[in-house]
């Protein structure tokens, strides 16, 4: 009775519980660890851990190591490759079960930590994003009183000037004033209040490849994976179609002349967005094939005025950013030569 009692405390644990023989091979999983590994502990059964886990070598060399020794080992944050190819991150305590001497089996916990991860990324882009946009709108407003007053000057120059060719000096610097004030602007944001509603995102997306595939290049492909399940979310179609336009015309520009644009819709369930939790979230995926964005650049992508390009304003991914934020939403992005993914998360849960 106290046998099964305590497996059934093993089973509801939320760590991932493994015992291993002498050689690494399964002697017992609990349902998480199924989980974690994708394999019922059926199948799992007598396997040896290097066919759970690819790339072990360090790995396994500790847990030797521990079973020698008769010492815990404990390693933070380690990432693991599990079959067949997923990367996940987890706290890793290993102790051998002294029944004998020396110990024939090895108690192994692993508990994933990836939430806990991107939670505090998801928070830190937040917070960063929120800090630097206060910094632009303070920025933007000081920059637009003396540009009207230049505008203003220039102008009044302009009419007492006596001979009409020096008016083309005028003219330049009330052209740039004008062109500095719509950057400004851009910066800034729409003026207008959003217009809430429930919207489509597959409406969205077919608008934005609609307007995308008339401007790209011919050797651009688009391509649809789309979830058709996904039920309406609550925001303002306009500025959506806005955001998403601008990732996806980042990734056009990243092609060049030819490449695949795939964009792919799923739903994620008690989804954690920063610190907030809902029940529905939409995920949007634009994955490009481009040579992807170099590793120094991906942590600033988001800010104004970042560009890898020397015609480039650097305004898109921010605008697109503050757009998703206005929504209660994130983007994030995973980039490496041949694939980036930009994801937009967007909640389902109606929030304003």
């Amino acid at each position: 009775m106290l046998k099964d009692y305590h497996r059934r405390v093993v089973e509801g644990l939320s760590i991932a519980v493994l015992v291993l023989d002498r050689r690494l091979r399964v002697l017992f999983m609990n349902p998480t660890a199924e989980t974690l590994f994708e394999l019922s502990f059926r199948k799992a059964h007598k396997l040896a851990l290097s066919e759970l886990i690819v790339g072990t070598e360090a790995f396994v060399a500790g847990l030797w190591q521990c079973l020698e020794n008769g010492h815990p080992y404990i390693e933070r944050e380690l990432q693991l490759v599990v079959q067949p190819g997923r990367v996940v991150t987890v706290d890793c305590t290993a102790a051998p079960l002294l029944e004998r001497d020396p110990p024939n089996d090895l108690l192994l916990e692993l508990r994933q930590v990836d939430w806990r991860l991107r939670i505090n990324r998801e928070e830190n882009i937040l917070a960063q994003h929120h800090t630097t946009r206060a910094l632009v709108r303070n920025l933007a407003h000081e920059i637009k009183n003396p540009l009207g007053g230049l505008r203003g000057a220039a102008q009044l120059l302009e009419r007492e000037l006596p001979d009409p060719a020096l008016r083309e000096y005028t003219g330049i610097i009330i052209g740039e004033a004008d062109r500095l004030r719509n950057l400004v602007d851009r910066m800034l944001g729409p003026n207008q209040l959003p217009s809430h509603g429930e919207v489509s995102i597959h409406e969205i997306l077919e608008r934005v490849c609609a307007l995308v595939e008339a401007e790209a290049d011919p050797g651009i492909r688009v391509e649809r994976d789309y979830d058709p399940s996904i039920p309406p979310l609550w925001g303002d179609a306009d500025r959506l179609i806005q955001a998403v336009l601008n990732v996806v015309r980042n990734a056009v520009q990243a092609l060049g002349r030819q490449g695949v644009i795939t964009l792919r819709t799923r739903v994620q369930r008690q989804y954690t967005i920063g610190s907030r939790r809902y029940k529905l979230v939409a995920r949007l995926d634009v994955i490009d094939d481009g040579p992807g964005i170099p590793l120094e650049q991906q942590e600033q992508i988001f800010y104004p005025m970042i560009t890898g390009r020397p015609d480039g304003t650097g305004l898109g991914l921010s605008i697109a950013q503050n757009i998703v934020n206005q929504h209660g939403g994130l983007i994030e992005c995973v980039s490496r030569p041949g694939e980036t993914v930009f994801t937009l998360l967007l909640p389902l849960d109606k929030t304003g």
